[in-house]
């Protein structure tokens, strides 16, 4: 009898001790199963936060049109839809980008060419107007469009510090680059300050990203009627105030946006310029002539590298 019971006490110790290491392995299993629902709980919030920065919003144009000739009712239902495609066009970039560029960038980016493109359909829909009636002024005025509030405090401070402490390009990030060279050298093609410190580095750079050419529009045109000669000297005047304000944005934007943020963001809104312009001058000249056709061919313009 007092022989058999050490072994019995120690099988009891064996079998405490796997019941005990049991017990602890389940519950770091358990523990890290939580810890693995927070850090995903997390990254969702996260994702959430990223994929909703806001919405644009633009002024209502139809509501604030006069009376539109018969003649000119499909031209002006083609811009009015026109100008929904580019909210939707602008808000679908407004997601697509979350977090890329710096401080000013939707508003470079995405606001400021949706602008430039409804100052040309609008541009469009007053002129189609024109044609057969009076043609209404003031229209300009509801080009402009904004974030929403939602989307200003998704993508302003908070979107910003992700964007710069995950990938070092959001010049909001500046502050943080003058503990961290490599930050400070990133933040800088963010913005137009930070660029100023990279010295002669940024001036190698801005001299390296090339100039937007654009087809010769004078020698195109007819003769000009005498009553025209003033406005269309304005107009061409105006053409090349377009490449030269394209030509300073290519430079200020060094760095900025995805593959495709030339196009987008400085090539497309000059040739909806153009357009406008080109076609006001072709207008003006068939006013006490024949109007000149296929103008509209040399708007588009290509950057030269």
């Amino acid at each position: 009898m007092s022989r058999a019971l050490p072994k019995y006490n120690k099988r009891r110790v064996v079998v405490i001790g796997a019941a005990v290491a049991l017990a602890l392995s389940g519950a770091v299993v358990v523990n890290s199963a939580l810890a693995g629902e927070s850090s995903k709980s997390s990254g969702s919030t996260d994702a959430k936060t990223l994929a909703s920065p806001g919405t644009i919003s633009c002024p209502d144009v139809a509501s604030q049109l006069p009376a539109i000739p018969a003649s000119a009712q499909a031209e002006v239902d083609r811009n009015l839809a026109l100008l929904q495609t580019q909210i939707d066009e602008a808000n679908k970039r407004l997601v697509d980008t979350v977090g890329q560029g710096g401080a000013n960038f939707v508003q470079n980016a995405i606001l400021g060419p949706l602008e430039d493109k409804r100052v040309s359909t609008i541009d469009r829909i007053a002129i189609s107007i024109g044609r057969q009636g009076t043609k209404p002024q003031g229209l300009d005025a509801l080009a402009p469009c904004a974030l929403d509030a939602g989307g200003v405090a998704d993508t302003g401070e908070d979107a910003g510090e992700d964007a710069g402490e995950d990938a070092g390009e959001d010049a909001a990030a500046g502050d943080e680059a003058e503990a961290t060279p490599g930050a400070e050298e990133t933040a800088a093609e963010g913005a137009d300050d930070g660029a100023a410190e990279t010295g002669d580095d940024t001036g190698a750079d801005a001299a390296g990203v090339g100039t937007i050419s654009c087809p010769d529009v004078a020698s195109q045109l007819p003769a000009i009627p005498a009553s025209a000669q003033a406005e269309v000297d304005r107009n061409l005047a105006l053409l090349q105030t377009q490449i030269d304000e394209a030509n300073t944005r290519l430079q200020n934007t060094v760095g900025q946006g995805g593959a495709n943020f030339v196009q987008n963001a400085i090539l497309g809104p000059l040739a909806d310029k153009r357009v406008s312009t080109i076609d006001r001058i072709a207008i003006s000249i068939g006013r006490k002539g024949t109007k000149p056709q296929g103008l509209d061919a040399l708007a588009a313009c290509t950057l030269n590298k």
